[in-house]
C-alpha cells in the first residue's frame, strides 16, 4: 500500500521534528537539535543510559578547537555534568568571545560518524544550527515508539544525503509588472512539502533561444527592507528592469535565504559580522560552509518550463558551474554589477576574494 511515507517523506518529518524540539530515532540512536532541545527532554534523553555525544560539523569544531576525526563532522564526548548551557554555549558562538574557553573538548576518532553527519544533515534543512545531541549504546526502539517519535533508518537517510526533492508546478497566473505589463508567476513545490520557489516569467521567450535569466536567492533584508549591508536588492531591481528591456526572459526567485542557512542563521551571522568576521568567517563560526545553497533548483525550474540554454546575470561562477552540470547550456554570462555602498564595500570585497565573484 501507498499509504505510509516514503523515505523522503520520512526525511521531511524528521526534519519537522527536530525543528519543534522533538527527538527522532535515526538508525539505533536519538538524535536531536541542540538549538530545539528543552532542559526537560535532555534530562530524559540523559535517563536511558546510553552514550551522550555532540554532533558538530568541522567548522565549528574548528573554532572550538576540538578535533574533528572524521574530516566533515566531530563527535564530542558530552561531559556527565554538562547541562543544556554547556551544548547550546558549544553549538551557538553568539558568545565565543565572551567566554573563550569552554573546553577542552574530547572527540571520538574509533567507529563510523554516518548518525553524527546524519543528524547535522537533518538540522541544516530544517535551518537550525548544525548540531545535534546523540544517544547510542541503548536499544532505543522502546522508548521511540513508547514516547511516538519518528522513526529513520540510516541508510535511507544516507542514500538521500545530497539530493534535492524534485520540483512539481503547482500554480501560475499573470502578474502585470512594474518592468513588464506581460508579466506571469510560476510557483513550484518540491513533494518533500519543502519551501517553494518561483519563476517570474516575462514576456514569451523563445524555447529555441537561450534565455536572458537571473537566478536570484531570497534575501529577506535586502529585496524587502532595503539593507545596506549586501547588493542583493539592487541585482533584483537591476535583473527585471533589463529582462524588462530585452522584453523576454524569465528570473528565478528561489527560497534559499542566506546562502541557503535560513534567515535565522543569517542574522546570527550578521551578528558575528558586527563583531569582526568577514561573511565567510561567520558561516564557518556557525558550523556551515561558504554557500550552502544548491542551483540545481534552477536548472530544474527552466529545463521545466521548457528552456535548454541560458544567458545568466551573475557574477558568480558557481552559479554558471552548476547551471551546465545540471544539463543547461550557459551559453553567456552577463555581468550585474550594482549595488555598492559604503556600508557593504566589505562585504563585497569578500565575495570576491574567497568566493571567487567576478566584480
Amino acid at each position: 500500500m501507498a499509504l505510509g511515507p516514503s523515505v523522503e517523506e520520512r526525511i521531511a518529518r524528521a526534519r519537522g521534528d527536530l525543528r519543534i524540539g522533538m527527538p527522532v530515532r535515526l538508525g539505533n540512536a536519538l538524535i536531536a537539535a541542540v538549538e530545539t532541545l528543552t532542559v526537560e527532554r535532555l534530562a530524559d534523553l540523559r535517563a536511558l543510559g546510553g552514550e551522550l555525544t555532540l554532533a558538530l560539523t568541522a567548522r565549528r569544531a574548528g573554532t572550538l578547537r576540538a578535533r574533528a576525526y572524521d574530516g566533515d563532522v566531530a563527535r564530542v564526548v558530552v561531559p556527565a555534568d554538562a547541562d543544556l548551557t554547556w551544548l547550546q554555549a558549544s553549538a551557538d558562538p553568539a558568545t565565543d568571545l565572551a567566554h573563550p574557553m569552554r573546553g577542552p573538548y574530547a572527540t571520538l576518532r574509533e567507529g563510523s560518524a554516518d548518525l553524527h553527519r546524519g543528524a547535522i544533515a537533518l538540522a541544516k534543512q530544517a535551518h537550525l544550527l548544525p548540531a545535534a545531541v546523540v544517544v547510542t549504546g541503548i536499544d532505543v526502539e522502546t522508548p521511540a515508539q513508547q514516547n511516538g517519535l519518528s522513526e529513520l533508518p540510516l541508510d535511507a537517510l544516507m542514500s538521500h544525503i545530497g539530493d534535492h526533492s524534485p520540483l512539481e508546478q503547482v500554480s501560475s497566473a499573470r502578474v502585470p509588472l512594474v518592468v513588464s505589463q506581460a508579466g506571469r508567476v510560476h510557483v513550484f513545490r518540491p513533494r518533500d512539502g519543502g519551501e517553494e520557489h518561483y519563476a517570474v516569467e516575462i514576456g514569451s521567450p523563445d524555447r529555441s533561444k537561450p534565455v536572458l535569466s537571473r537566478l536570484h536567492s531570497a534575501c529577506f533584508t535586502g529585496d524587502l527592507v532595503g539593507s545596506l549591508k549586501c547588493d542583493c536588492g539592487p541585482q533584483l531591481s537591476a535583473a527585471l528592469d533589463q529582462i524588462g528591456a530585452e522584453g523576454a526572459g524569465v528570473l528565478l526567485y528561489l527560497n534559499q535565504e542566506g546562502r541557503g542557512i535560513g534567515l535565522a542563521n543569517k542574522m546570527r551571522a550578521y551578528s558575528l559580522q558586527d563583531q569582526g568576521f568577514d561573511t565567510v568567517e561567520a558561516n564557518h563560526r556557525l558550523g556551515f560552509e561558504d554557500d550552502e545553497r544548491d542551483f540545481r533548483l534552477g536548472a530544474e525550474i527552466l529545463l521545466a518550463m521548457g528552456f535548454s540554454a541560458v544567458r545568466l546575470m551573475t557574477n558568480n561562477p558557481g552559479k554558471v558551474a552548476m547551471m551546465e552540470a545540471s544539463g543547461l547550456d550557459v551559453a553567456e554570462r552577463v555581468p550585474l554589477r550594482v549595488g555598492q555602498t559604503p556600508e557593504n564595500a566589505a562585504y563585497l570585497a569578500t565575495k570576491a576574494a574567497k568566493s571567487g565573484h567576478l566584480l
